[in-house]
């Protein structure tokens, strides 16, 4: 490589007239974000390795020239002949600089054009074969033509001097240009015009074409440059009038001080009003708070008028207007952190990612309005903490159970003494962005009183057709709310209101199975309760049999709290242990198990020893999760009256009206004395009195219970149902078919009734949970009677019969 000299050198021996003779092959160099074109001298920075080569070449050969061409793409770094164009120019180096950091600095000019016919050598830069543009300007000037060129002319001039590049040699240039095409090239080189732009009039090789579109060029770039210096204007007057008033107001709040008058009232208005125009408010929020900021300025400080007012200027000027985070749209890291923090609920996870392969498509994508419904434990709050993070958005909480009054959601008016805003507008306050993951927890245990209803206030909240413009009691002013991703969360649907549950989408957590709870603790909350209690994750040696055994001797539960609690008893055992002295690792068996947590609670075995009269076990869905459900029928002389106790609601007595007169209907055929109904009373019973219970799903269950015994049949204590009947004996789907399943797994029944229609629900159970259990789908409860009667009981019905 030819060292380049170290001070700048210049071309001599080259006049304008001499004729430069170009030959077939040249060195190439890419240049970037310009388009050069014949006539123009401009300098260029050249730092790449490849364009250092091409200038050394040419500066080595006698001729000093070489081919410069565009790419297509400036962020290229090493672009290949495809990223180039294929119309350029021949210049001529005329001053080359070597600078200190080993960039060149070269000054040329553009020569004519030339068009690339093939690329000889691509390393260590380009050399090409090209041909020059021979142009032929026209030997007569019509009036067509003298008429386009005194039009590019001028609106040329006009640009320029709406830009202040116009000068005397800019003018006297662009008068002495009698050649159409040169014209077109001197106008157009002096224009920011886009690249692909540029570069379509430099591969238009007619003059006049050329012109054509340079003339079209310059009437567009008249009307946006004066358009601009119109904006530019108005804008320059506007701040001349701030800045006027800016400094009279300094020059006033000077006096002041100098006469020893500081105003500190002045001076906490002008500072609300920097605050007010940083907030970036919408322009009617915007003028209401400048409003409100006149009112302050005249009423006297110490008022408690005045100190209303600036209570509601702080909020205006402190909540997250047009502050937002932006979302982290990467699918693949978000179901990492999905997994990360969450075994299992695949569900929930896929509908989170769809939401981001949405948002990601489409960046006006409302914000969805989910509510997660299950027993309490199953992880719905840490749910949205894990959407938080896997967005990149703030979280931010609030509890609505038990929650009465309207105003905490709207907010109160201002013309009660402490009055606030609501919680939703205290959440986006504290989270200091417009777009958080926002959590409204309890959402089935709001009430309604005189003081209102805080549900029907929800519905403009929740509303994705109306949150746009939610307008708090307080505030007065609408804040936009359409970008926030809220996220409910509820122990049962029933009790949330229908139109409110209209506006969010259900997605049922079920609880685990005491393998998926093993792994959950596996996974976190062993690890967590270690961190919290200062130990060692190793300090604790605890085999999985033995966790096993917590889950179904020490909870009784779909969720895992109660699991966590006895596992954080556990750590607290050790680490008392430690603070005495004693040195671990510590091994907890099922044989010792017993000294850290005490005797088991439950007995994961059946409650019944044996197979009996009268009892039927059903399975029921509460808030809590699943529960085996004992129902118990006795029949005794009276005057044919239903007895029914253990605080059932209107649903369950209903289903046993509906079960006893299901039973009257067929006594002939189960052997039953057709006049029992005159002769006996019916008392049914559920154990477990002072819990409310009430639903649809002990319907078939209580006719089992009276139907054995009023045959004094033994009912199959090894076998568990659920559904609801109606008076033909059909038997109607249920809701909660994998809640149910897992409290008879804890209960070790592995038979379970269920209705027909309800086998679609079988696939959102897991496979493993499959294999333990033997789902039985009937139609009719004649269908039950012949699983769960025994079969001794059948001849005795049928001696009955004859």
């Amino acid at each position: 490589m030819i060292e380049l000299e170290d001070s700048i050198t210049s071309l001599s021996g080259l006049s304008e007239e001499e004729s430069i003779e170009i030959p077939e092959e040249l060195p190439l160099m890419a240049v970037r974000d310009v388009v050069i074109f014949p006539s123009m001298i401009i300098p260029l920075f050249v730092g790449r390795e490849a364009s250092i080569s091409a200038v050394n070449e040419a500066i080595a050969e006698n001729n000093r020239l070489i081919a410069l061409v565009s790419q297509k793409d400036g962020t290229e770094e090493e672009p290949s002949p495809e990223d180039l164009y294929s119309v350029g120019v021949v210049a001529i180096i005329m001053r080359t600089l070597k600078l200190p950091d080993g960039r060149l600095k070269i000054l040329i000019q553009a020569i004519t054009r030339a068009q690339i016919k093939e690329f000889i050598q691509t390393s260590p830069h380009f050399r090409v074969k090209l041909e020059p543009v021979r142009e032929e300007e026209p030997t007569e000037v019509s009036v067509e033509i003298e008429a386009l060129m005194r039009n590019v002319r001028e609106n040329a001039e006009k640009i320029f001097s709406l830009k202040g590049m116009l000068t005397p040699e800019i003018s006297s240039l662009l008068e002495g240009v009698e050649e159409p095409g040169r014209l077109a090239d001197i106008v157009v080189s002096n224009l920011r015009l886009r690249l692909s732009e540029a570069q379509k009039i430099l591969e238009t090789f007619d003059p006049i074409e050329r012109l054509r579109l340079v003339n079209e060029v310059v009437t567009r770039e008249l009307e946006v440059s004066a358009m601009q210096a119109k904006i530019q204007s108005e804008a320059k007057e506007e701040m001349t009038k701030t800045q006027r008033e800016y400094f009279l107001r300094e020059q006033l709040r000077a006096i002041k001080k100098e006469l020893g008058e500081i105003d500190e009232h002045a001076q906490e208005i002008e500072e609300f009003r920097e605050k007010i125009l940083k907030a970036r408010m919408p322009k009617e929020v915007e003028a209401e708070a400048l409003k409100q900021l006149r009112r302050l300025e005249l009423m006297h400080p110490d008022s408690a008028e005045a100190s209303v007012v600036r209570t509601y200027l702080e909020w205006l000027v402190e909540l997250p207007w047009r502050r937002s985070t932006r979302d982290k749209l990467d699918l693949k890291a978000a179901k990492r952190i999905l997994d990360e923090d969450h075994y299992n609920l695949e569900k929930v996870k896929e509908r989170i990612l769809e939401f981001l392969a949405v948002r990601k498509l489409s960046k006006t994508t409302k914000g969805p309005i989910i509510c997660f419904v299950g027993p309490p434990g199953v992880g719905k709050t840490s749910l949205g903490r894990s959407i938080a993070r896997a967005m990149g958005r703030k979280f931010i909480r609030i509890s609505l159970g038990g929650v009465r009054d309207e105003a905490e959601i709207r907010g109160h008016r201002r013309t009660y003494i402490g009055a606030l805003p609501g919680r939703i507008i205290q959440g986006l306050k504290t989270a200091g962005t417009n777009n958080p993951v926002f959590m409204i927890d309890e959402i089935d245990k709001l009430y309604a009183d005189f003081q209102g209803d805080p549900s029907a206030a929800l519905l403009e909240v929740l509303d994705p057709e109306q949150n746009s413009a939610f307008v708090d009691h307080y505030l007065g002013v609408p804040f936009d709310l359409s970008r926030v991703m809220f996220i409910a969360t509820a122990n049962m649907v029933d009790t949330i209101p229908p139109a409110l549950r209209d506006r969010m989408e259900i997605i049922y957590i079920s609880g685990y199975t005491a393998e998926e709870k093993l792994i959950i603790a596996r996974k976190y909350l062993l690890p967590r309760q270690a961190k919290e209690h200062g130990l060692s994750p190793r300090i604790l040696a605890i085999s999985d049999e033995t966790i096993l055994k917590i889950i179904e001797e020490y909870t009784e539960e779909a969720g895992l709290r109660e699991l966590e609690r006895q596992l954080a008893a556990l750590y607290r055992k050790v680490a008392r242990r430690i603070a005495e002295g004693q040195k671990g690792p510590f091994r907890i068996s099922r044989t010792n198990l017993h000294k850290y947590l005490g005797p088991p609670r439950y007995i994961p075995e059946l409650e019944q020893e044996e197979d009996e009269v009268g009892v039927a076990t059903g399975l029921a869905w509460t808030q809590y999760g699943g529960e085996v459900l004992y129902v118990e029928a006795s029949v005794m002389v009276g005057k044919g009256n239903l007895i029914l106790t253990g605080q059932l609601g209107e649903v369950m007595k209903e289903s046993a009206q509906a079960a006893l007169s299901y039973t009257r209907t067929r006594a002939q055929r189960l052997g039953i004395d057709p006049e029992f109904y005159d002769k006996y009373d019916i008392h049914v019973h559920v154990p477990a009195g002072a819990i409310p219970k009430d639903g649809p799903s002990a319907g078939v269950t209580m006719a089992i219970a009276m139907i054995s015994a009023l045959t004094e049949t033994p009912v199959s204590k090894d076998i568990a149902m659920t559904g609801e009947i109606t008076l033909r004996g059909r038997v109607l789907p249920v809701g909660g078919i994998k809640e149910k399943a897992l409290a008879a797994l804890r209960k070790k029944i592995h038979r379970v009734i269920i209705p027909e229609k309800n086998l679609k629900d079988l696939e959102e159970i897991p496979r493993q949970m499959r294999r333990r259990i033997e789902f039985i789908p009937v139609r009719h409860v004649d269908q039950i009677l012949e699983l769960t009667l025994l079969p001794v009981s059948k001849k005795k019905r049928r001696r009955r019969s004859t």
